[in-house]
């Protein structure tokens, strides 16, 4: 080791710094009036999240949801009940059911009964006594109202007799109700005054990041130099995502990301392996980072539209949720199979996820170079310049297991200058051979992915991923060469505390494994040795908006070379979500 392990553990201090039984059409218009519907953004991980991107560069990091949901379909739901005028309209009510004759009673002859939107009773559910009162007085004024418009005879004296003593019995939880009723309208009118948008909803995060590296630079420049450039750093990130709903199925996902100042350690350690996923340009402005439309199409279809950083890790299950996202791994090579959802350049494209069935879903997407497309002047434009297609199955066999397969082509246009930096073929991870396999000529990659995930248990989950990539030379040469990448993760979600997290990570990143491409002087693009990647962190929530997450992660043989010493990464995360 080059540097003191406690000079860098000095600074951590620093960081810790509707009714079921009884209702009426009155109760209902209440609850419409008070609550408005639920917008249900149903993620992607399986199918995650909205992931989001994590930088302008052309290697742009995705951080998935921890979201565990299955269905890529963006829904409205709602629990506003509504009024029955028959109990065979109640699905889940037969004539075998004990209090069959009541319910029959309630809602034939005095209409006092609703049901769920989806037509259910749930007559098993939980009743509290203020739901039961608000019930109950419900059922009166009904009985009330038949008297007033003549039509008492509907009436039984020792109904209504049972009713007001009911009544009377439940008078206080009635006032209080009455109250909090009262409460909520004086609270909904305060938030609408002051709410930021009636179509947008503000979330954010920021990120206080800690970290170094430790071990002698990979010698992988003509100048031999091992000398680790890396300082103990404390870096920032903040973004702002504007979740804009027009129909209140659909999202519009606007990004904005400022203060990116965490390094991305390419150039001090000598090799991508030990890069962040949430590493960046060092922008002090702020940009605009994402730019992404999602809406359903049909029942169990949903459509992702984006003219900047549409992803495939966007709107495909990484199935990697209890180890990658915003308090998952701190590497980039941990986040997910890089080679299957990593394109290696800010997207503009299309997407498609449809839900078969709840053991069943295919996703599809074609996205092009967005940098490309905005240049389409110039020759590159949507579909004849870099791009990536890909197509992915997710079967559940059961509800504690999700296996993906995926199948992801990639275009890379020629690069006769060098110096355009989108020439990425595995995403900003691995070596230096397997990212761009034959330097800076125009290549197609066709990349199998199979990742799994296995929940044990409520407090273990093991998963990981096998990524297989034959890349071919299409300009210079009829070159052909093959990478491969896996890992395997094991996550303890709720360790030591409900909320925290803790997870390992062992893996190969990118490697090339054989390749018949030589470069001017004859030698052999072909990676010597095989690199590990051990990762281990711990996530430790402090409320529902604060986490604090220590992780350290060890290359061994960096860059697939045996000659280079192993290289350590050290890293103290503080996340902050609003």
């Amino acid at each position: 080791m080059s540097k003191v392990l406690w000079n860098y553990f000095l600074i951590i201090p620093t960081l810790f710094g509707g009714l079921v039984v009884l209702s009426s059409a009155t109760l209902a218009a209440e609850v419409e009036k008070t609550a408005q519907p639920t917008q249900q953004v149903i993620p992607i991980e399986k199918i995650t999240p909205t992931a989001i991107p994590q930088s302008t560069s052309p290697e742009s990091s995705f951080e998935p949801s921890l979201s565990t949901s299955k269905v890529p379909v963006s829904a409205v739901s709602s629990d506003r009940m509504e009024q029955v005028t028959s109990v065979s309209q109640l699905s889940d009510v037969n004539p075998r059911d004990w209090a069959f004759q009541a319910l029959q009673s309630l809602v034939e002859r005095y209409s006092v009964i609703t049901g769920y939107p989806d037509g259910t009773f749930k007559g098993n559910r939980a009743l509290t006594r203020y739901e039961f009162a608000a019930g109950l007085n419900a059922a009166l004024d009904r009985l009330k109202e038949l008297i007033a418009t003549s039509t008492g005879e509907l009436v039984r004296k020792e109904d209504l007799a049972t009713l007001q003593k009911l009544q009377e019995q439940f008078a206080p939880e009635l006032t209080a109700l009455g109250k909090k009723i009262d409460a909520l309208e004086t609270r909904q009118a305060k938030v609408e005054a002051n709410q930021f948008s009636t179509t947008t909803k503000l979330v954010g995060d920021a990120i206080f990041l800690v970290a170094d590296t430790f071990g002698d630079r990979a010698n992988n420049t003509p100048a031999n130099d091992t000398n680790d450039g890396t300082q103990t750093f404390f870096a920032y990130r903040a973004r702002l995502n504007f979740q804009t709903s027009f129909t209140g199925k659909d999202q519009l996902t606007t990004l904005l990301t400022a203060g990116n100042y965490i390094p991305i350690l390419t150039s001090t350690t000598g090799t991508a392996m030990t890069r962040f996923t949430f590493d960046g340009e060092g922008r002090t402005d702020t940009y605009l980072t994402q730019l992404v439309y999602r809406f359903p199409l049909g029942k169990n279809a949903t459509v992702w539209i984006g003219p900047r950083a549409l992803a495939p890790a966007t709107f495909n299950p990484t199935l990697n949720g209890s180890i990658g996202g915003l308090n998952g791994a701190a590497s980039r090579f941990s986040a997910f199979n890089p080679t299957v959802y990593r394109p290696g350049f800010d997207g503009a494209g299309a997407a498609l996820a449809y839900k078969f069935s709840d053991r069943l879903q295919l996703s599809l997407g074609y996205i092009a170079d967005d940098s490309k497309v905005y240049q389409a002047v110039s020759g590159k434009g949507l579909f004849n310049g870099t791009n990536t297609a890909v197509v992915q199955l997710t079967v559940s066999p059961s509800r504690q297991l999700d296996i993906g397969l995926t199948y992801t082509r990639k275009y890379y246009s020629d690069n006769t200058t060098g110096a355009d930096p989108n020439f990425n073929v595995t995403g900003g991870t691995g070596s230096a051979f397997a990212r761009n396999p034959f330097e800076q000529n125009s290549t197609t990659t066709n990349n199998f992915g199979l990742q799994l995930n296995w929940r044990a248990t409520p407090s273990l989950s093991l998963g990981g991923w096998f990524g297989y990539t034959r890349a071919h030379q299409n300009r210079g040469g009829d070159s052909d060469a093959t990478i491969i990448n896996t890992a395997l993760t094991v996550g303890f979600p709720d360790l030591l505390k409900k909320g925290n997290l803790g997870g390992i990570i062992v893996g190969i990143p990118p490697k090339v494994t054989s390749s018949d491409y030589r470069n001017r002087v004859g030698l052999l693009r072909e990676d010597p040795s095989t690199s590990l990647h051990l990762e281990a962190f711990y996530t430790y929530r402090v409320n529902d908006n604060i986490t604090i997450t220590p992780d350290i992660y060890l290359i061994t043989k960096p860059e697939h070379n045996d000659n280079n010493d192993p290289i350590w990464v050290g890293a103290l995360r503080t996340n902050f979500t609003f």
